[in-house]
């Protein structure tokens, strides 16, 4: 890489953060909206059920087999561990996913917009061995599917 390619990337970068600066300043960017709809209660949840609670009001669901989970049987590194969630139900408003065995077990909440496909994928992190649960809220119930992952090196620490 040449000296005037590296200086190029400089000062794209700079330009790019200063904008952003700009628009905080300005009041257009508040990144406090998006904290305050983080559901603090729910994700420093101990247990699945007190985290089903906080993020969908209840915790009793029925078992799915119209849920499918795709993530790995084994999973080599729990840092970084695929996950892919889809459903063919009708009118799916929010898919939950839950990591049973760690410490906090709610990785992660998708709020689905009316006509929305419900497909989720992220990667997560893994503690231990342990079940990955989805949650599927249609139709104001709770449906949910589990699969097991065998981790063998621990992403939370371990």
């Amino acid at each position: 890489m040449t000296m005037n390619t590296k200086r190029r990337v400089f000062l794209k970068g700079s330009m790019a953060v200063g904008t952003v600066g700009v628009a905080v300043g300005a009041g257009l960017l508040t990144p406090q909206a998006v904290v305050a709809a983080w559901n603090e209660k729910a994700f420093q949840a101990k247990s699945v059920d007190d985290a089903l609670n906080a993020v969908m009001g209840t915790a009793s669901n029925s078992a799915s087999a119209s849920i499918k989970i795709k993530a790995p049987d084994i999973a080599e590194n729990g840092a970084v561990v695929p996950v892919s969630i889809s459903t063919d139900m009708a009118g799916v408003e929010s898919i939950a996913l839950l990591a049973e065995g760690n410490n906090t077990p709610l990785v992660a909440t998708f709020m689905l917009g009316e006509g929305a496909l419900p497909e989720v994928s992220t990667r997560i992190k893994m503690g231990k061995t342990s079940d990955v649960i989805a949650v599927v809220k249609s139709g104001g119930q709770l449906h949910s599917a589990r699969k097991s992952v065998k981790v063998t090196i621990g992403g939370c620490g371990g």
